[in-house]
């Protein structure tokens, strides 16, 4: 009897091995849900009003209305590289981006 309860076939390994899978299977499933729920609300969003549908328009398509303005800004660092001039045998320091513009 003992035997078969810790090393048969449906015995204590099998059932610790089946409560592990448990617990993995029950997290994924949380974390479906959760998914769900964002998507549901989504939905919800998106049958109620126009404003969600703009909101997707302007994010995933570029929408621009009419009268507005596109401005984008780039966070990418200045970069400076040396060169030389083989006439004047000077170095000429070069700016390789355009600076970030002045809060007014």
């Amino acid at each position: 009897m003992q035997y078969q309860y810790w090393y048969g076939e449906y015995g204590h390994g099998n059932f610790v091995q089946v409560q592990k899978q448990l617990q993995e299977q029950s997290k994924l499933n949380e974390e479906q849900s959760y998914k769900n729920a964002i998507l549901l609300a989504d939905v919800k969003d998106l049958k109620s009003g126009l404003s969600a549908i703009e909101e997707h328009a302007r994010l995933d398509l570029g929408l621009i209305k009419a009268g507005e303005t596109f401005v984008q800004l780039s966070n990418a660092p200045i970069t400076y590289s040396r060169s030389m001039l083989t006439d004047d045998e000077q170095v000429v320091e070069t700016v390789d981006s355009v600076p970030e513009p002045s809060a007014q």
